[in-house]
């Protein structure tokens, strides 16, 4: 089995499971052993808060590796790395009752 980085919760979620899946399915794996392979080993790719997240799922909760995905990505979704557009800037505004050090904090 090749070496799968670990999450540690700092990177987008998104990339993780993207890299793990790529990694799995490039193990020539029969097509019928690839998700439950996904499933097994997943927890082992985790590290402190997504380790503990993971063994503390409710038995049986999981039927799929994409239900343990998007379980997953909920649980980290603030890791996920949006870009900002030029149109977000427009948006924020200062408050009539909102003094300048406030608003720029």
């Amino acid at each position: 089995m090749p070496e799968i980085p670990k999450y540690n919760g700092t990177i987008d979620p998104n990339e993780h499971v993207t890299s793990y899946t790529r990694t799995i399915k490039g193990n020539n794996l029969e097509d019928n052993e690839i998700e439950s392979v996904l499933r097994k080993i997943f927890g082992e790719t985790l590290l402190k808060r997504a380790m503990i997240w993971y063994y503390n799922l409710q038995p049986n909760s999981i039927d799929s590796f994409a239900m343990l995905a998007d379980s997953f990505l909920k649980a980290y979704a603030r890791a996920i790395k949006v870009s900002t557009r030029k149109s977000d800037l427009f948006k924020v505004k200062q408050k009539d009752n909102e003094i300048l050090r406030e608003f720029v904090s």
